[in-house]
């Protein structure tokens, strides 16, 4: 049983994975039609491509892929390879003289995990892509998040390892989606309020030493129901809250949470209370998944 975010019909995810270097690159594909999007980056320092292009009253609604990338800032040259992996393919938003794939990107810091020189770049996006599939997530230390750390303001020699986890979930005939890449500098609790990973002494510990570290949780929620981008915006702001249930401290200074929300927009519009109930749940499960996934 698929219990991942390729549960929804329609998305596919494939990883890119250097386990030398420690970092790696992940891609999630809608159907070729594209889906329609938005995000909230919550976190003071987030690292992104087309981030401004999913606002609201941005014109282009539609998004062909989300790369969700380690390597920093450089981690971000992966989406060209996306890019032209869909562009091969016919994939794109129409223009007078040739399809432009659009593709949102975000990046979490892991050049402190492995090799600093190891960064996923276009040829890494592209294998990703090449890798897609709607099997069930392959989760724990792969792709973007074979290189994240968590609970890390106690300095480096605290953290623990975090990782990729996934979540589906389907009440009353509505169902979503979710993938998150676990790097941040708190720690991660269970959904019931199990610490799972992180030194779990809190924030105010004498011994904090932010930054020593670089921090970031990305998120990303599928779903078939019909949104707006308004409404996709709404459901990003929802799937941040969902963070704070399960990292603590969360959206610090020394994170730059991003969360993003595809809809294939092949269903009617489901009950906004529960589609951002399940959003929120599915996003907490996700969370505790990359720790748990990693340990096997």
């Amino acid at each position: 049983m698929n219990t991942t975010l390729t549960a929804v019909p329609g998305f596919r995810v494939g990883h890119w994975t250097d386990h030398v270097g420690q970092t790696g690159c992940t891609v999630i594909l809608p159907p070729p039609e594209g889906a329609i999007a938005s995000a909230s980056f919550l976190g003071p320092s987030p690292a992104t491509r087309e981030g401004v292009l999913l606002s609201a009253e941005k014109k282009v609604e539609r998004v062909h892929g989300l790369l969700l990338t380690g390597g920093s800032a450089f981690g971000l040259a992966a989406a060209t390879g996306v890019v032209r992996w869909l562009e091969e393919r016919g994939i794109g938003h129409p223009t007078p003289f040739a399809r432009v794939p659009i593709v949102p990107a975000a990046v979490i810091y892991d050049l402190g995990t492995g090799d600093p020189s190891a960064r996923p770049s276009e040829a890494q996006g592209y294998q990703a892509a090449q890798n897609a599939s709607d099997a069930p997530v392959p989760r724990g230390r792969v792709g973007a998040g074979t290189g994240a750390t968590v609970g890390k303001y106690l300095g480096p020699a605290w953290a623990a390892a975090g990782g990729l986890g996934s979540a589906y979930l389907s009440r009353h005939s509505v169902s979503v989606g979710a993938l998150a890449v676990v790097n941040p500098i708190g720690d991660v609790y269970s959904p019931a309020g199990e610490l799972l990973a992180g030194p779990g002494v809190g924030p105010g510990a004498a011994a904090f030493t932010p930054g020593e570290m670089e921090n970031t949780t990305l998120v990303a929620v599928v779903t078939q129901h019909t949104l707006t981008k308004a409404d996709a915006r709404r459901l990003a702001d929802a799937a941040q809250t969902a963070l704070a249930r399960v990292i603590r401290p969360s959206h610090t200074s020394w994170d730059g949470d991003s969360a993003f929300v595809l809809s294939s927009a092949v269903l009617p519009e489901a009950d906004p209370m529960l589609l951002g109930a399940l959003v929120q749940d599915a996003v907490a499960l996700a969370v505790a998944d990359a720790v748990l996934a990693q340990r096997g």
